[in-house]
């Protein structure tokens, strides 16, 4: 059979089939409304012709994509280095896979998020590590896009998922202050303030948070002798900047505490190169417990969250969200952590 211009149409597909075009719109979009032999003869027969519908026309016609955005943080190079984000992709997916949504990555357009928001065709956003809103949630509220926020900071009638930050690094300090250590380098994800923790905001402010009740659990805090606030970027390679800085001091810290597993995974590999011994003579833990973390060599000391159900949650809310016809009712989500000892910490050094 010819077609026109050598493309299948929907009017071929009828032709074919004996039926009328909006006879095969409905097999492809409201199958209900035909009976189960006309939609198999309709079937049969674009199958027979190579038919495809195109997505342009049908995002036209039904104002739907059927897919997800993830709104990102960081530039896509440096969400795939970070194993936390392969993890919680995965839990997106499993939502993704069961509903029938395909899942579009947004990194920040022109280093930013805000201006990425326009140009992305999804039907709703997740929103990831929103540190500080600069206008995301206006933005997409006056779009009337669905979304949901991710370790962001929390707006009352938008539904999140989050975890106990401050729970996790507070558990993991005093782990820390525990086995005697008291010069202690808090190494952050940089947050593009002047260092000063107290401007921080998002999930580094609240690890922070929890680091401080630790620290002054036993009369420290950040600004007190051998305590040092270290930001760094979140990758690898600020891991291994962290501790290159932090060893060519004259008093080195007997314990470094990375607020990622990708950071501390950095300063294990810059401990190795340089010969230094952990625990031996220095304790690194880190927090996330991404798969690598307990490969590492030593296993990797950190605070588990858990990142696939967390990714999970969230796009089931969004899909609540983007089905419902009224409001979604608000879903508020804060997950727990756990601390797990490993053999990349341990007590002072001796004589230090």
């Amino acid at each position: 059979m010819s077609t026109r211009n050598g493309r299948v149409t929907m009017q071929d597909v009828a032709d074919r089939a004996n039926v009328s075009k909006t006879a095969v719109s409905l097999a492809f979009n409201d199958s209900k409304r035909l009976s189960e032999a006309t939609v198999k003869k309709i079937l049969a027969a674009a199958a027979e012709l190579g038919y495809a519908q195109d997505p342009a026309a049908r995002m036209l016609r039904t104002r739907r994509t059927d897919s997800l955005g993830l709104l990102l943080p960081q530039q896509l190079d440096r969400v795939l280095e970070n194993p936390y984000y392969t993890q919680f992709l995965q839990g997106i997916g499993q939502t993704c896979q069961r509903e029938g949504f395909t899942l579009l990555l947004a990194p920040p357009l022109r280093g930013s998020m805000l201006k990425t928001i326009p140009y992305a065709a999804v039907d709703g956003f997740i929103v990831s590590g929103l540190e500080d809103d600069r206008g995301e949630v206006n933005a997409l509220r006056q779009r009337g896009i669905p979304f949901v926020l991710v370790d962001s900071e929390v707006h009352g009638d938008v539904p999140s998922v989050e975890i106990d930050d401050g729970e996790g690094l507070e558990s993991l300090v005093n782990h820390l202050l525990d086995l005697g250590h008291r010069r202690i380098a808090l190494v952050a994800f940089e947050t593009g303030t002047e260092g000063d923790h107290r401007t921080w905001r998002g999930p580094v402010f609240r690890r922070m948070q929890g680091a401080i009740a630790a620290l002054a659990s036993r009369g420290l805090s950040p600004e007190s002798e051998g305590v040092q606030v270290v930001e760094v970027a979140c990758t690898r390679a600020g891991g291994v900047k962290a501790f290159s800085e932090l060893w060519a001091q004259e008093v080195r810290p007997t314990a470094i505490v990375a607020f990622s597993d990708i950071i501390a995974l950095g300063v294990l590999d810059a401990a190795r190169e340089a010969g230094v011994s952990v625990p031996g003579e220095v304790s690194v833990s880190g927090f996330d417990d991404t798969v690598a973390a307990s490969w590492a060599s030593p296993s990797l000391t950190t605070v588990r969250q858990p990142i696939e159900t967390k990714g999970r949650l969230a796009a089931e809310y969004l899909v609540e969200a983007i089905s419902s016809e009224e409001s979604s009712r608000d879903h508020h989500q804060r997950l727990h952590t756990a601390l797990l000892v490993r053999d990349s910490t341990g007590p002072v050094p001796a004589g230090a």
